[in-house]
């Protein structure tokens, strides 16, 4: 990660690359650090950073990154011997010593050299004014600059950017450049399921009940296979055991349990509670359903069952 050093939303280098060079007047003399202000391109930081502002003290000043206002420019004042030799009238403005080729002073055209005269219709007296009224613009708005270049002057309009930029006691101090994430990769598309020419086939539930020793299912969930065995619903049973209560009484794999007693049952469990009541007596009654029509058996209890 390459360090920006940056004071008010506004970069600064010491050195500039050969293809920042833009034709300029004279160049003023060597200024005193109080006279500059930093202004925006990446620098090596081994060099010194020119600001009037002393480095805020390491003890009590927080260090955070977000997001701040960006130009993208270099800027000092403009001194007395420096307006004269820029034919300016008056000893105002803020003069543009660097362009980051990337800023949006840049790339609306500000050039090295040039004095900004207004920003946003409101005189700018020295560079400090800028920065804050950089700082003072929501990215993504419009800056309307009064520049002096040539001996005259010309509007630009500049759109002020964000930049992620490190907050020294509230101040933003340098750009921190964040890494590009890398892009995600495709996630490739689902092949279209297979068509399947089959029945996928039932599961039954079947269980046993102890009591009358059968085997059998709810008919509840299944209503086009209890209207074919004539009933709303019921326990179908699946299986008779040998010599048990359910042989006794004459019931059949095939029939449909409805009732115990006066009880009508739906289910399994409706069944097995029925049937543990009813067999405290010496025998009971069990309507079951063959051919579609209503049977009573009787049951005869006995003593060991589960």
């Amino acid at each position: 990660m390459k360090n920006c050093w940056q004071i008010g939303a506004l970069l600064m280098a010491a050195a500039a690359p050969a293809s920042f060079a833009q034709p300029v007047p004279p160049a003023p003399p060597a200024q005193p650090a109080s006279r500059a202000r930093a202004a925006g391109l990446a620098q090596d930081p081994t060099y010194p950073l020119l600001t009037d502002q002393p480095a805020p003290a390491a003890h009590g000043a927080g260090i955070a990154v977000r997001s701040a206002p960006y130009l993208g420019v270099s800027v000092m004042d403009v001194d007395g011997a420096r307006a004269k030799t820029l034919k300016l009238k008056e000893e105002h403005g803020a003069e543009i010593t660097q362009t980051d080729p990337s800023g949006p002073a840049a790339k609306a055209g500000v050039k090295v050299g040039d004095v900004v005269l207004e920003f946003n219709g409101q005189a700018v007296q020295d560079s400090a004014q800028l920065q804050r009224l950089v700082r003072e613009t929501v990215p993504g708005h419009a800056a309307k600059l009064s520049v002096w270049r040539n001996g005259a002057t010309q509007a630009i309009t500049a759109t002020i950017e964000s930049r992620h930029m490190a907050m020294i006691g509230g101040e933003p101090w340098f750009t921190v450049e964040m890494p590009p994430m890398p892009a995600m990769p495709a996630i490739p598309p689902m092949p279209p399921m297979p068509s399947f020419d089959f029945e996928i086939p039932h599961i039954q539930t079947i269980m046993q009940n102890s009591v009358l020793g059968i085997s059998g299912e709810a008919l509840g969930d299944e209503q086009q296979f209890a209207e074919f065995f004539g009933v709303k619903d019921g326990v179908l049973v699946k299986e008779v055991s040998s010599n048990s209560a359910a042989e006794r009484a004459g019931i059949k794999a095939g029939d449909v349990i409805v009732k115990v007693g006066d009880t009508r049952v739906g289910s399994l469990r409706e069944l097995t509670t029925a049937l543990r009541a009813a067999r405290t007596r010496g025998s009971y009654t069990v309507t079951v359903v063959r051919s579609k029509k209503e049977m009573p058996v009787t049951v005869a209890s006995e003593q060991h069952g589960g």
